[in-house]
């Protein structure tokens, strides 16, 4: 019964997920993403490759190793299981993983160019570095997988990366976490676009990072 609670309850922030990014705007024009939860230290649910007006059903349980142990996944559901499964083997202190084809962001992966941290937003929910960028392989591929867990393996602090010719990765303490990550990554690449029209965008000052934890725990703490 507590399983089964549990299942629920994080099925319930999936959708609840979905539906927020959705409404923050940062989703792409066809909807697609992926999005999906660790139920324990060998389990995760993840949903469709379709997740406007996600429902708890359409999850599926997979195994780390990409076994489908409850649900069912369509080919093109399937065929991103292993990018999923490869953050949770690779990062055990992940809880969620989110894949989206945000419009800005995946500007920066076909021009194959890592994102700058020049937005407080991004500071502030984990990504005080570059977004690096995969090499290019199939979706789902071993040359693709293989990309992810090398650029995981070269930039432990990273929590994001971006996928050549294909869109954006994040990962996070739980999917509540990696969605204001995806949004402050989607807002920090629109900015950097658009900043280059202004002449381009400004690096922070030395100290930014330390300034802005110092003060999110000032504020903790009031």
């Amino acid at each position: 019964m507590t399983d089964t609670i549990e299942r629920e309850d994080r099925a319930d922030q999936l959708v609840e997920t979905a539906r927020k990014l959705f409404v923050a705007g940062v989703m792409s024009h066809s909807g697609h993403a992926n999005l999906s939860v660790r139920l324990d230290d060998e389990r995760f649910l993840l949903s469709p490759g379709w997740v406007r007006d996600l429902k708890s059903e359409q999850l599926a349980t997979l195994d780390l190793r990409g076994r489908v142990l409850d649900g069912h996944l369509q080919a093109a559901g399937a065929e991103i299981i292993a990018m999923h499964g490869i953050v949770y083997r690779t990062r055990p202190q992940v809880g969620a993983v989110i894949h989206t084809h945000s419009p800005a962001a995946t500007a920066f992966a076909v021009a194959h160019r890592p994102l700058p941290c020049r937005t407080e937003p991004m500071l502030r929910f984990g990504q005080a570095e570059e977004v690096p960028v995969v090499p290019w392989g199939p979706r789902g591929s071993d040359v693709s997988v293989r990309g992810v867990a090398e650029v995981l393996e070269q930039r432990p602090t990273t929590a994001a990366v971006l996928l050549a010719n294909h869109g954006l990765l994040v990962f996070g303490a739980d999917p509540q976490a990696a969605a204001h990550l995806v949004m402050a990554i989607e807002e920090s690449a629109e900015a950097e676009i658009a900043a280059r029209a202004l002449g381009g965008a400004v690096d922070f000052p030395e100290g930014a990072l330390e300034a802005v934890r110092a003060s999110m725990a000032r504020a903790a703490s009031s």
